[in-house]
């Protein structure tokens, strides 16, 4: 049909309304006879379309390697870039075609050419999720040119949610706590900057994983993962964070600046979020903290001399679209403080709640023993949680998963044999005796002082019959009376 059309006078150079021409068709379905065949009747390898794009590069977009090869041995630029800066190469790592990206490398395409948008082709096949184009792309992309784009390809394969691509670039000794230059980060309204804001942003869990996995800090961006984990509601990230000290205390100064951490704003209508944050260090002893009473001075560990512009948690529930989360909230972090001071302002908004009441109880009364010293217990653990999640007893645990009873039992003396079944026996009871039956005989103990058991029990008995003496006296006084 080509041949047709030609033999009868078509133009090979005609347009499109998209400037496009037969050339550039041929290469985008990827037809390379016909390729050849415009070609030979005077078509253009550097013809561009509206877009300002070649036909080598659209054929290196469709992953076309027949077609690229064509146009490179009919004098095709490997380097031709599109007015956005998009290479033949970054197409290519685009499609992530390993004969394609092969081909144009072969004939001195330039890995190291980024794209307006500070793009290289690294980046993108990072972000498309190419594993074996990034294998290729990987050691001929310099250092020197992946530090000039502002952005690391760890940034790509964490936005793209790419995990398999992470794990190569972290095999390859690529930064997981790189960060975007400035003028990248201001891009982007949140001021991201790390890699593991992607992930946690997107709610990738197996990417934020792999990141926390490979050492990412969770404090390195102006809005912390935590923050935007909690404020998603994704328990299960915000528990990875944690695990790995995240900052539950943090604070997000540009929306408000508020004397409670910034992380209790994004779950008041969580309890289950809320809770989770309590339990991990969250200092909700801050929330009974305002300029309404003499609680204020408190604030002075904070260094801020413009203590009284901050938004204490009194004034951040009275506004109207919370002052209905009020009486739970409160009630919940009263679960997790000693002595709360209640300010005027906070018990105006309480009494109207219906577990105004119940605070009032808790409020009236000393807390239990129990309850201080749960806190106390808390707070020493919270910040040696994470360190023990991270090396301690799992890790522990696994030297003792494949261990031989067998053996074991054997190399046991018979003393020990024997205080090992009376071991067994205190924690794993016969059901057949009865419970009453089951405690020790404390009378067999080895005495633990210098006094005589024998001269003891004597002494019981000798009482013990003096008093029975005593009482028959007193008896047979009484019937002689009568």
């Amino acid at each position: 049909m080509a041949c047709a059309l030609l033999r009868g006078g078509a133009r090979v150079e005609q347009v499109c309304l998209k400037r496009s021409t037969a050339v550039h068709e041929a290469a985008k379905v990827g037809c390379s006879n016909i390729m050849e065949l415009l070609l030979q009747h005077g078509g253009m390898v550097t013809e561009r379309d509206q877009d300002g794009v070649t036909p080598m590069a659209i054929a290196a977009e469709y992953a076309h390697a027949d077609v690229v090869e064509v146009l490179i041995y009919n004098g095709g630029d490997v380097n031709a870039r599109a007015p956005n800066g998009d290479s033949v190469l970054f197409d290519a790592a685009g499609a992530g075609n390993t004969h394609c990206i092969d081909l144009l490398l072969r004939h001195g395409a330039n890995p190291n050419v980024a794209s307006l948008s500070s793009w290289l082709p690294i980046h993108r096949a990072a972000y498309e999720g190419h594993y074996l184009a990034l294998d290729m792309l990987i050691p001929i992309t310099t250092r020197r040119a992946i530090r000039l784009s502002g952005q690391s390809p760890v940034h790509s394969a964490a936005d793209g949610g790419r995990e398999q691509c992470l794990q190569l670039l972290v095999e390859r000794g690529f930064d997981v706590n790189s960060l975007l230059d400035v003028h990248i980060s201001g891009s982007y309204g949140d001021m991201r900057r790390s890699a593991l804001f992607f992930a946690v942003s997107n709610g990738d869990v197996p990417c934020t994983q792999t990141l926390l996995n490979s050492g990412a800090l969770p404090d390195l961006d102006p809005l912390r993962c935590l923050l935007v984990a909690v404020r998603a509601g994704r328990y299960d990230i915000v528990e990875m964070l944690l695990a790995r000290q995240a900052d539950v205390n943090c604070y997000f100064t540009v929306v408000s600046d508020t004397v409670f951490p910034t992380a209790l704003q994004y779950c008041l209508r969580d309890e289950a979020m809320m809770r989770l944050l309590l339990a991990n260090g969250y200092d909700a002893d801050t929330c009974f903290r305002c300029n309404h009473d003499d609680t204020w001075g408190d604030l002075s560990d904070r260094g801020d001399c413009n203590s009284q512009e901050k938004v204490s948690f009194c004034d951040f529930l009275g506004v109207s679209w919370l002052v209905q989360l009020a009486g739970r909230a409160v009630w919940i972090l009263l679960d997790y403080v000693g002595h709360a001071p209640l300010c005027l302002k906070l018990r105006q908004i309480l009494q109207k709640h219906r577990e105004w009441t119940q605070i009032c109880y808790l409020l009236a009364n000393p807390r239990s023993l129990t309850h201080l010293c749960r806190l106390a217990i808390r707070k020493e653990i919270t910040p040696k949680r994470s360190i023990m999640s991270i090396f301690g007893y799992r890790n522990e645990l696994s030297k003792y998963e494949s261990l031989d009873e067998d053996e074991l039992l054997a190399g046991l003396s018979f003393e020990e044999i024997q205080e090992l079944e009376r071991e067994l026996a205190d924690i794993d009871p016969d059901d057949n005796i009865p419970i009453g039956l089951r405690q020790k005989d404390q009378t067999a103990k080895t005495p633990t002082d210098t006094f005589s058991r024998e001269a003891l029990l004597k002494y019981c008995k000798e009482e013990r019959r003096n008093l029975q003496e005593d009482d028959r006296s007193e008896s047979s006084t009484k019937q002689v009376r009568k």
